[in-house]
């Protein structure tokens, strides 16, 4: 189920910086590009640049379906209207809230959307195979498959098809172009996935 046309997003505006934010320490406000995120200052795009990967997932979907889309930031005031993230007195960030994201992405844009609370990685490989795709919720080091998992869930992916090589994603936070643009076999994909997410029909 080759994708290779299909567009790649990441959640930082400078994707070869990514290594630099996730591995060296350097702060998310030298990124020189943040404007392109449409973040209305620096301080906001480096507050919440690192919990965007679900508007990222969401403006690959569109920018698939229709050739164009909402920057990151126009999504973000949309799922923040709807409830799907929160910003909490201490500063942390909640979200992405499936449920408030899937009536917003339903409302919104058209899509055929639904929560899966419970997705086993069988069930997520028979909904790619019916034309879906999935916002699939993993561990961030899945941009690094062969390592041992450290945990599962608390970041999200792309999963745009499967082959024989194993499932193909978009990494919004993918620190290289193949892990950005990633085949992981599926015995390694589930080390780092928490079996849940959402289908985007």
């Amino acid at each position: 189920m080759p994708d290779l046309d299909f567009p790649t997003v990441t959640q930082y505006a400078s994707p070869h910086l990514i290594p630099d934010f996730a591995y060296d320490g350097r702060p998310v406000t030298d990124d020189p590009r943040w404007a392109e995120s449409g973040a209305p200052d620096l301080a906001t795009y480096s507050r919440w640049a690192g919990a965007i990967c679900g508007m990222a997932c969401l403006r690959m979907a569109l920018l698939h379906r229709d050739g164009e889309a909402p920057n990151l930031f126009q999504l973000l005031d949309g799922a923040i209207k709807y409830g799907a993230y929160k910003e909490e007195e201490d500063g942390r960030i909640t979200g992405m809230i499936y449920a408030p994201f899937v009536a917003y992405v339903r409302a919104d844009y058209g899509f055929d959307a639904e929560v899966r609370a419970v997705l086993p990685v069988e069930e997520l490989l028979g909904i790619l195979d019916g034309g879906s795709h999935v916002i699939a919720s993993v561990h961030k080091e899945i941009r690094n498959p062969k390592t041992t998992p450290p945990g599962r869930g608390g970041h999200l992916v792309y999963v745009t098809g499967h082959d024989a090589k194993g499932l193909h994603l978009r990494n919004p936070s993918g620190h290289t172009d193949r892990a950005r643009r990633a085949v992981v076999p599926v015995e390694q994909f589930v080390g780092f996935y928490a079996e849940r997410g959402v289908s985007i029909g």
